[in-house]
């Protein structure tokens, strides 16, 4: 008995290491990261190129868009339309363009078929800047190979490099095979109105979408460890919003018994601590993690790959794992919450608001009762529902996905590409109800301090991702 037990154990074991070499065969062969070089003179290294977008991308750069709740300063995004207007002539003459609140664009470009429709979008508003920076973050300055300010990562380079390959393209005579619009919103950075303008705008006039790309992934470096890859990270969801404001109100009645129960603050402190200690909410592996970890599993090394491509055995260990070892990783599984806005009133209520993110809507219904009851036993109660947004994830199996990442697979040759679930918000969720295919990528290749910098100090992007990033943009419309 015991031998057979043994016999079955080691072929237990071949087989996870089989599948393992497998999935390492199966993996796409990645290619050298090689200079981006001139599409004149491909003998040539084109620094020219470098020089001449860098300096282009510093004047929108220069433009202070930044937004604020409650604030709009006009003359800085004014500026920027000026700025885009001199800078893009072919696109200015030949788009029509509409406008939306503020100051969110629309570009549209008449194709050939206009039955079919695509859109690339990038917000031009931008985080204040804040800190002591290197070099001045509305300067645009070029400098170790970096063109520096606030916008660079986070999105006005892929805007940018939008504009661009069209204009370039225009200057050649290319027609668009169909429609393609160009969105850019001037309040994305506070969740404000102007691309569900444009949304109700597109919803009254029927237009639906092949594939919508926005920001959310870059071309990163190694998200996990037992890499040494480039990552190309296309999001295919991300996570809803809702927010409930809760209260712990003050008890009357008797001294004696009001003893008895807790402080309002206390009650409330008390349920904060125990959510975050108990993590009470579901955790699962859902589709659009599965597809990451398998995706990136090829270029993982040993023992990471034994595991990753054997998620079917060590998934239930991984779920408990991946939030400790990653918390961005771990925010994928499932619902998080988070605590903030702690008042206390005049007459001794104690109210905070919660803040869900979840992945899955019909898990956080479940979620909520969970929070429900554990908020009962600190007789903290649910005072309002504040916000309630939730959005569908794309298909990876839409031939409008499949398109973008073979784009990515072309232009991005050296670097792994994989989908994954966004913790945070884009402008592109509002138009998941256009499109199975609304994916979140900037054509970006960033190093961790550039990943970092996005809303912190020191925001810069190298001089020749800015070149690729338009060589993307260039593929994608041409293969439309």
């Amino acid at each position: 008995m015991l031998t057979v037990i043994f016999m079955v154990f080691i072929a237990g074991v071949f087989f996870l290491f089989l599948r393992a070499e497998m999935c390492k065969v199966k993996g796409r062969k990645l290619a050298e990261k090689k200079p981006v070089f001139s599409e004149k003179n491909l003998e040539e290294f084109s620094e020219d190129r470098q020089v001449y977008y860098s300096k282009r991308l510093a004047k929108m750069i220069s433009c202070r868009t930044v937004s604020k709740k409650g604030e709009f300063h006009p003359e800085e995004f004014y500026k920027l339309r000026s700025v885009i207007s001199d800078l893009f002539p072919e696109v200015t003459k030949k788009a029509e363009v509409l406008y939306f609140g503020e100051d969110c664009y629309l570009y549209k470009f008449i194709g050939r078929e206009p039955e079919k429709n695509v859109m690339l979008m990038s917000h031009h508003d931008v985080v204040p800047a804040e800190g002591k920076w290197s070099y001045p973050p509305f300067s645009g300055q070029i400098a170790e190979g970096c063109i520096w300010g606030r916008g660079t990562v986070d999105t006005k380079t892929p805007l940018f490099a939008e504009f661009s390959a069209l204009e370039e393209l225009l200057e050649e005579g290319w027609i668009p095979p169909c429609n393609v619009y160009l969105v850019s919103s001037h309040n994305e950075e506070i969740a404000g109105d102007g691309v569900p303008l444009v949304l109700q705008w597109l919803k009254e006039q029927k237009i639906t979408f092949e594939w919508i790309l926005d920001e959310g992934g870059a071309v990163i470096d190694a998200p996990m460890g037992g890499m040494d890859c480039k990552c190309a990270m296309l999001a295919v969801h991300e996570k809803g919003r809702y927010t409930i404001r809760v209260k712990a109100a003050q008890t009357e009645g008797h001294g004696s018994l009001v003893k008895q129960l807790k402080s309002p603050a206390v009650r409330i402190a008390g349920l904060i601590t125990k959510i975050e200690k108990k993590q009470p909410f579901i955790r699962k592996i859902h589709p659009e993690v599965l597809a990451m970890f398998e995706s990136l599993a090829p270029y993982m090394k040993s023992p990471m790959r034994l595991i990753f491509a054997n998620m079917w055995c060590f998934g239930g260990i991984l779920k408990r794992l991946i939030p400790v070892l990653n918390a961005q990783a771990g925010s994928m599984l499932g619902t998080t919450c988070t605590f903030k806005n702690l008042r206390t009133a005049e007459n001794g209520d104690c109210t905070a608001e919660v803040f869900f993110r979840c992945v899955k809507e019909e898990d956080l219904k479940t979620d909520l009762k969970t929070f429900q009851k554990i908020a009962e036993e600190f007789q903290v109660e649910v005072d309002e529902v504040i916000e309630n947004e939730y959005h569908r994830p794309a298909s990876m199996q839409s031939s409008g996905y499949q398109f973008i990442k073979s784009c990515v697979e072309e232009e991005f040759g050296y670097a792994a590409c994989a989908p994954f679930i966004l913790p945070a918000g884009t402008d592109a969720r509002h138009f998941s109800e256009l499109s199975d295919a609304v994916i979140r990528f900037a054509p970006i290749d960033i190093n961790n301090q550039q990943y970092a910098s996005v809303h912190d100090k020191n925001e810069n992007i190298e001089m020749e991702s800015v070149v690729r990033a338009v060589a993307f943009y260039k593929t994608v419309l041409r293969k439309l």
